[in-house]
């Protein structure tokens, strides 16, 4: 296989496969890379389908192998660069996800399709570097004990339970005894339910202090995500969900806390930026420099903190009853969450309806103990007809 032409400049760099390349991880991972080709070189990449911008990272990062899941996509893939093999289907990126020379690699595809990338790292005996939900969401009950049994190192890469994992020492298996995990509140915090049943696209998107990809986006506005990272927390940290909890900060500065057993409390901040988690991932236990993360505590601070107050965002209630009750249903939910935010963005469904299509379709599921990852498959199947079904009917009425 050809070496690209950046290879040898960068030698003594971490050597980064990054799955998801075309997401709003992916794009801040490479620009995080690039910044720093003395410290990262990204060695392997895929993405699923976006050929064009796609083609432009390959000529930026001209890594050693790329893919793209798309076969179809992949045919339409003009140029490579010279040093680069490309290959097209499931398959080959999958063969991105294991690749031998990687050092780290960072899952940031997403959906329910970034677990089987993430089985594929801990097949393959890598450093897992995740940036996927789904992964925990779905597959916590899977994957942790495949972690541990292999004596795998994964790095969080989420904001909030980067935080905690800072906090923690860089050691998930550290005890504590209570984790808080802030909440913006998103743009609606303060809405009425009237004024929730006129939410648009355009409002949804419009998130307050973070700029993510459209579905975490939609997700954190209804806070369907933070009852997922309640279920992520759960299982990266062992904590039992009695000692989770989450509170409403809409400063975005704390990323999350952690009390201790004597009642001292940890708390990691920073402006709000997935540039760092994303670098620490890397680096970890090492930091390197990064713009655009510091704080500057000459000036005047303000940090707000408020519990959650019930019954404002049931998609987060709805997450939490899921997370208790185990098993499959957070998969379900999960993928019952994909239908809905698709529908919402596409004018299916109004916003208040994407907790009526989730709650349907997690009521449909019988729930079972997790035992395999094609049994996640045919859970995340089901769930999806069944949210198809909700908003069949929601448009019926």
């Amino acid at each position: 296989m050809k070496k690209s032409s950046s290879g040898s400049a960068a030698c003594g760099a971490v050597k980064i496969a990054l799955i998801g390349s075309t997401g709003s991880i992916g794009r801040q991972a490479i620009e995080v890379a690039l910044a720093q080709p003395d410290k990262f070189r990204i060695v392997s990449m895929a993405a699923a389908s976006s050929v064009s911008l796609f083609e432009e990272q390959l000529n930026a990062v001209k890594p050693d192998y790329a893919a793209l899941a798309d076969a179809e996509a992949a045919n339409s893939l003009h140029e490579v660069p010279s040093g680069t093999r490309f290959a097209g289907g499931e398959e080959a990126a999958l063969a991105a996800a294991s690749y031998g020379e990687a050092d780290v690699v960072l899952v940031a595809a997403g959906g329910f399709a970034g677990l089987k990338y993430s089985l594929e790292v801990i097949g393959a005996g890598k450093t897992l570097a995740l940036a996927n939900k789904e992964t925990l969401v779905c597959g916590g009950d899977l994957v942790m004990p495949l972690i541990k049994q292999k004596n795998l190192s994964l790095r969080p890469v989420d904001s909030e339970h980067s935080a905690i994992w800072q906090c923690l020492g860089f050691d998930l298996s550290r005890p504590f005894k209570r984790l808080i995990i802030t909440a913006s509140g998103g743009p609606f915090k303060n809405f009425t339910p009237e004024q929730l049943k006129c939410v648009t696209p355009a409002m949804a998107l419009a998130h307050p202090t973070w700029n993510m990809g459209d579905k975490i986006t939609v997700d954190s506005a209804t806070m369907l995500n933070k009852g997922f990272e309640i279920i992520e927390a759960h299982h990266l940290f062992g904590a039992d969900y009695g000692s989770i909890s989450a509170v409403i900060h809409p400063q975005s500065i704390v990323h999350s806390m952690v009390e201790f057993d004597d009642g001292a409390v940890l708390a990691q901040l920073s402006h709000p930026t997935m540039k760092l988690p994303i670098q620490l991932a890397l680096t970890c236990p090492d930091r390197a420099p990064l713009k655009g993360a510091e704080l500057d505590f000459t000036r005047a601070l303000s940090l707000d903190f408020s519990p959650i107050e019930a019954g404002r965002f049931p998609c987060f209630e709805l997450a939490l009853a899921c997370a208790r009750a185990g098993g499959t249903l957070p998969c379900a939910l999960n993928a019952a969450g994909e239908v809905a935010v698709r529908a919402f963005l596409s004018g299916q469904i109004k916003f208040t309806d994407i907790v009526k299509v989730t709650a349907r379709a997690a009521e449909a599921e019988r729930g079972e103990a997790v035992t395999s990852y094609a049994q996640l498959c045919e859970v995340d199947a089901r769930a999806r007809l069944a949210a198809k079904g909700a908003i069949a009917a929601l448009g019926n009425n």
